[in-house]
Formats: C-alpha cells, structure tokens, sequence
C-alpha cells in the first residue's frame, strides 16, 4: 500500500475497549480513518452506509447478536479484500487453526504490546499474515503433524522451486522481495503463489504459513 494510510474498524462489544484501541490507532502514523463496531451485525451496517471501505478489521470473537466467527465467514464472502486480525485473549490452538481456515489474516492477543499491534497491521497489509509472537512457541508446536515431511511433498506434489518460494513468503519476503531475490518477476511469484494455494487447499496466505509450519515444510520461528 505504499505511503496509503490504512482505514481500519475496531469490532468489539466492549466500548471502553473499542475506544482505547482507536485512540492507540489514531498515535500510529500509518492509520488513516478510524470506525467502530460492537458486533458483527453494526459492522455490517456501517460497511453497508460508508463510501469508504475499511482495509482491515479488528476483530472480537466473542460479541453477541453477531459474532466474530459469523462475521469472518461474511466478510470473506461479501468484501474478501478486507483483512481480518482476530484480537482474543486465549491461545486457542483449535481456534486459530479453525479461524485460519476460515480466512483470517491474523491473531493477537489482547495483551500485546502497542508496538506489536502496529508491527501486526503493517505485516497484514504488507504480506497478508500476522501471528501473535506468543503463537510462535508451545501453541504453534502443538499444531505440528507427526506424519514425514517427504510424505507431505509427495501428497501435494510440491517441486523444489514452489517449496523456495514457500519458505520465502513464511519469512514475510513480499513478492517483489521474492523475486529480486530468486531472479523471478514479480507476476512469476504470484503466479507460484496461487498454485501453492490451489495445491495446499489454503484459502490465503495466513492459512498458506499455517499449513507449512504445521507439516513442517518450512524451519521459522513466526515474529520472535
């Protein structure tokens, strides 16, 4: 996005939370307009009464009349170019793993630092893909398979330069980054990025990250 500031929504039930986090937005440099939400049905309706779409939502679980998984399933389908970061409390492993296949471009806990709230956006938009740093330990080993690796490639019918590429995008190169580096053009990337989409049966680049670390075919530490 360049030097475009980022519209965002906070979608969150409690208010004294949604105010915070949009006075923290309104510090940061790279954020632009700023709307909020207290559940998935008024986020609805305010993207319905804006002219302006927001890049990416902030997003709570956990909301009544409209929940955050509900709203995630709306989003991909009616506006699948907003991004989505799930902000939760938990280290919920079988809730990240479900919410990636859903969609979602990250997760972060409500604890983080402002810093790493402002490193999340930037990586979201730069890249696609943002995961909390305390995902990257004991919650993102738990979700590792036991089955070999060579198996894993042999099953999805990954060449050595797809298998490249999918290392260089988990290390959040973009694919301009990738292609200077591979002597590539950057249509050739992403020419490669949707084949690994269409082979692993992810639905984006969050759920591409998550699908190598988890089959083991990439050695990263995600944001450590």
């Amino acid at each position: 996005m360049n030097d475009e500031k980022i519209n965002i929504v906070v979608c969150d039930d409690h208010k004294l939370f949604r105010k915070g986090m949009s006075a923290l937005l309104s510090d940061f440099d790279n954020v632009g307009e700023i709307g909020e939400a207290g559940n998935g049905v008024e986020l609805l309706k305010l993207l319905e009464e804006s002219e302006t779409k927001p890049h990416l939502v902030l997003l709570d679980i956990n909301m009544p009349e409209m929940d955050g998984i509900e709203t995630t399933k709306y989003l991909k389908k009616q506006h699948p170019e907003i991004r989505i970061v799930v902000l939760s409390m938990e280290d919920d492993t079988q809730m990240v793993s479900f919410l990636v296949n859903e969609g979602i471009n990250g997760y972060l806990l409500k604890n983080a630092d402002p810093e790493e709230l402002e490193l999340a956006i930037r990586m979201v938009m730069k890249n696609d893909f943002y995961f909390s740093s305390s995902l990257s330990g004991a919650v993102l080993d738990s979700m590792l398979t036991k089955g070999k690796v060579e198996g894993i490639i042999k099953k999805f019918k990954f060449n050595k330069r797809e298998l490249d590429i999918l290392e260089l995008i988990c290390n959040e190169l973009t694919a301009v980054e990738i292609a200077e580096k591979l002597s590539l053009s950057a249509r050739t990337v992403e020419g490669y990025k949707r084949t690994l989409l269409e082979k692993s049966k992810t639905k984006n680049m969050a759920g591409l990250v998550i699908f190598a670390i988890k089959n083991k075919l990439v050695n990263i530490k995600i944001n450590s």
